[in-house]
């Protein structure tokens, strides 16, 4: 896909040139990037179990095709991300799948989330735990959107639109 934007040439092609079209917005796309990776306390498994989930479902290629290096040593293995489709499929723990469930329910259909989740949730999540979780979502939804809406793609498989934070 052609980028639906005129992006300036640079390193790192489109997922790293687009944020030059409003430098002074790139702080607040490195929190939304930097709050995930860095200051979540979910385990990286059940994180990128979600997010996958969610790039997949904004079919954001960058987002589906990228894989944090912090991730990896958090112990999210590339196998993590084949089953998120179908996670009753799969070897996920209770809690992968409920955070593949709230994943996919915050993505497309948030009002349908009801009573009956949260008491699933919280019997395997703290409060605290759900807030991340939402955050999360919250984070891979919109700035995968962003991409995919844009027609921005990675000009190599792995590549991620990193601002000026490294994600690993």
């Amino acid at each position: 896909m052609t980028p639906r934007l005129d992006i300036p040439d640079g390193p790192g092609g489109p997922p790293v040139q687009v944020w030059n079209l409003r430098p002074e917005l790139l702080p607040t796309v490195t929190a939304m990037i930097d709050g995930p990776y860095h200051r979540s306390r979910l385990p990286a498994r059940e994180r990128e179990a979600a997010r996958m989930r969610i790039a997949l479902l904004n079919d954001c290629t960058i987002c589906r095709d990228f894989r944090a290096g912090s991730a990896r040593a958090g112990g999210a293995p590339d196998d993590l991300y084949a089953h998120v489709h179908e996670p009753d499929a799969a070897d996920y723990t209770p809690r992968e799948r409920l955070a593949i469930e709230f994943a996919e329910r915050f993505a497309v259909d948030h009002q349908g989330m009801d009573d009956d989740l949260f008491a699933r949730l919280r019997t395997e999540f703290g409060d605290d735990e759900i807030l991340d979780l939402s955050i999360c979502c919250a984070a891979f939804l919109g700035l995968g959107r962003v991409l995919a809406v844009l027609g921005i793609e990675a000009e190599a498989p792995g590549t991620a639109p990193r601002p000026e934070t490294a994600l690993d």
